[in-house]
């Protein structure tokens, strides 16, 4: 990723509903862009207090053109509505990345299951998988059909292997059949809207092997009470830096402060900018990328919203 982020334009753009999907092409030059795979996601630089991060849902690898889609969130922090109002074609925008925490590892078969805009990630998921020659389902749910971006183009594509249920003709998914009838090695891949996230992790739980679900998430887990949290110390490796962390700020925080150069996007642990190696002391986490077995590897954190364990030390590779 180039530190300053790359000065892109809006080279195409069209509407599905609620959704403007946007295709981002380099301002000058004809330098190829950075190579990517599936789950990737980029952050647009909207202004200096505004990044938001969406996921690349075109064509792998290098190209020229890096595609996203976008819902207009009235209730949202603004982001989705600057870009639905302020990138047109030709506009300029600073995007750095890409960056996946979303990969899509390999299988023998697969369940994709998306919500709403939560398809994103998952379309060049499944165009990995065919490539594969994987045995792979898409169940896709929205609200109507109408609000459901690529469907039609992944349908017409995929024919058979994609199945949608708009809310409004079939009701929510039936997430208790569909994991029933698979086979127990497969790997069910899932992004949408908390509720749909939250559902998908009960049932796989109760129905599925340790490991076999992955999921992306647009908004943090519950937060964790804060009452009773300690001051720590974190140390940079590097630079030999030290400095105290008060109960009631972020690592983040206190590194900025120094005046440390630490990427940053989300805050709330969602999007991995600030993701941090982890050289000494045990990590309390609360984001809402690692799962269960990189928490217990203790070898990274999210420094936005992740603290010390108890009041022991950090060392940071920094």
């Amino acid at each position: 990723m180039e530190p300053g982020g790359l000065d892109m334009v809006v080279a195409a753009r069209r509407h599905h509903g609620d959704v403007v999907v946007l295709d981002l092409r380099r301002r000058t030059g004809q330098a190829p862009l950075p190579a990517w795979e599936a789950g990737a996601h980029i952050d647009l630089v909207l202004s200096p207090e505004i990044v938001r991060q969406y996921s690349l849902c075109g064509d792998t690898g290098v190209g020229s053109v890096w595609r996203i889609a976008v819902l207009r969130e009235e209730s949202g922090r603004g982001g989705s509505r600057l870009v639905h109002d302020s990138l047109h074609v030709g506009t300029g925008v600073v995007v750095r990345g890409p960056r996946n925490n979303f990969p899509l590892r390999s299988s023998a078969s697969y369940l994709f299951i998306a919500g709403g805009i939560g398809i994103t990630p998952l379309v060049p998921m499944i165009a990995a998988a065919q490539a594969r020659g994987a045995d792979w389902t898409l169940l896709y749910g929205g609200r109507t059909a109408r609000s459901m971006v690529f469907a039609d183009e992944l349908a017409t594509r995929y024919c058979a292997r994609v199945r949608l249920r708009p809310q409004d003709e079939h009701g929510l998914l039936d997430l208790d059949r569909e994991l029933a009838r698979l086979a127990p090695d497969t790997s069910i891949y899932c992004c949408g809207p908390a509720l749909l996230l939250d559902a998908v992790t009960a049932v796989s739980a109760r129905r599925m092997r340790a490991g076999s679900l992955h999921t992306e998430r647009f908004t943090p887990v519950t937060p964790v009470e804060r009452a009773h949290d300690r001051p720590f110390r974190v140390r940079l490796a590097h630079t030999g830096l030290t400095a105290d962390v008060p109960a009631d700020r972020s690592v983040l925080d206190v590194l900025r402060d120094a005046g440390v150069p630490v990427l940053s996007s989300c805050n709330e642990g969602t999007c991995g900018t600030c993701e941090t190696s982890v050289l000494d002391g045990r990590v309390d986490h609360r984001d809402s990328i690692l799962d269960d077995a990189e928490r217990a590897e203790n070898k990274t954190m999210m420094i936005c919203v992740s603290r010390a364990s108890g009041s022991g030390d950090l060392v940071l590779d920094l």
